[in-house]
């Protein structure tokens, strides 16, 4: 039950599913909305243009009845005629051509978008498979397109019939009506008829444009198990970037353990948290961290500054503020100046008292540390070591 829980596509399609099926040619389309737009299109603009266009087409062909003896006998001379008449046949028909091939090709911006894909260019023999054939034959998406075959020609009919019904006398009257005013009545009725069939196929359009839409985003769904192989590949296997990140901590811990001996003073809590600071005069603006830890990495902070003789200073108000409020390589907050500033004169008054040079100092006990940096006095807890 579990297997089959994961096989079944449940997930909707990634974004990067999708642009994989776009590179590849596969985009929802709707051929009815196309064909809906083309015929409506078409209908109207004969509608507007026709009656010009049935004069050029009459006057075209009354011209064409009509030969000189020279031209009958030098055939060069009746092709140029026949070009020079064709240019108004061209121009007369330009509106309806530029009109559908605009059309054409705005009607994919509807659903879908334009598109041009290499891969769909390329050749697959496996559409000319006959297994795959009679599978297509008798598919889901088979059945429906012969349902709305079958609902395009009863729509088709209803409408073409009713249309038919409601003009029947206008119909019967072409019998008793002249030729000319006859035919051009016949083509009134045939465009009416036309226009209302277009215009019912745009029921089918407005129904099978959700559906494809809504089609194309379950043929793409994804199980689960593929949204996590896909999420393993582009982003990596956690367990891989977790071990990554701890490799990185390690190793940012590896460089300022390496910065401790270079420290002036470490500042400490004076057992929960440690801060080594530097300060270089003519080319820092301000002493800086260059490390800091709580708990264990706080007591190898000590341990090292131990060995390389660098000062330790117990000021817990000032570890618990250096701690939470600067990060490594950072300069000191402004607030606590001050306070470092005291400091940093004791270490190098120890220095000289160590060289002979000297009284021995006494360590700073009341540094000046604002309440509002100091976490135990602000909120009550200390900061929290890092993870």
């Amino acid at each position: 039950m579990a297997e089959d829980s994961e096989a079944e596509k449940t997930e909707p399609a990634s974004e990067r599913r999708l642009e994989q099926a776009r590179e590849e040619g596969d985009v929802p389309r709707s051929r009815e909305i196309g064909t809906f737009a083309i015929l409506m299109t078409a209908g109207l603009t004969l509608w507007a243009t026709g009656p010009g266009m049935a004069r050029a087409l009459s006057h075209n062909l009354a011209s064409g009845m009509r030969f000189t003896r020279e031209q009958a006998f030098h055939p060069d001379i009746l092709m140029m005629r026949l070009a020079t008449d064709l240019v108004p046949v061209l121009l007369a028909m330009a509106p309806l051509a530029l009109a559908v091939l605009i059309v054409a090709a705005a009607s994919p911006l509807v659903i879908g978008g334009w598109l041009f894909s290499a891969k769909a260019l390329q050749p697959d023999f496996m559409r000319l498979s006959p297994l795959r054939g009679l599978g297509n034959m008798f598919s889901k998406n088979a059945m429906v397109e012969l349902i709305k075959a079958i609902l395009k020609t009863v729509l088709v009919g209803a409408v073409a019939w009713g249309v038919i019904a409601f003009e029947k006398d206008a119909v019967f009257a072409l019998a008793l009506q002249p030729v000319r005013e006859a035919s051009l009545h016949t083509l009134d009725l045939l465009l009416m008829t036309f226009l209302f069939v277009a215009g019912a196929l745009g029921l089918i359009a407005v129904i099978d444009g959700p559906y494809q839409v809504w089609h194309y985003a379950e043929k793409l769904k994804m199980t689960r198990q593929e949204v996590i192989q896909e999420s393993k590949e582009s982003d990596g296997n956690p367990q891989i970037k977790a071990k990554i990140r701890s490799m990185q901590r390690e190793m940012a811990r590896r460089r300022m353990m390496a910065a401790v001996p270079s420290a002036d003073v470490v500042v400490t809590n004076p057992t929960h948290f440690a801060v080594a600071l530097k300060y270089v005069d003519g080319k820092m603006r301000a002493p800086q961290v260059v490390a800091k830890g709580a708990d264990e990495v706080a007591a190898k902070i000590r341990e090292l500054a131990q060995e390389n003789k660098v000062a330790i200073l117990e000021a817990p108000p000032l570890a618990r503020a250096l701690y939470k409020h600067a990060d490594i390589g950072d300069e000191i907050p402004q607030a606590l100046y001050t306070a470092v500033a005291e400091v940093l004169a004791y270490v190098f008054q120890l220095r000289m008292y160590q060289k002979g040079e000297g009284e021995r100092p006494q360590a700073p006990r009341e540094l000046d540390v604002p309440p509002e940096m100091d976490p135990l006095q602000a909120t009550g807890q200390p900061p929290a070591a890092p993870a």
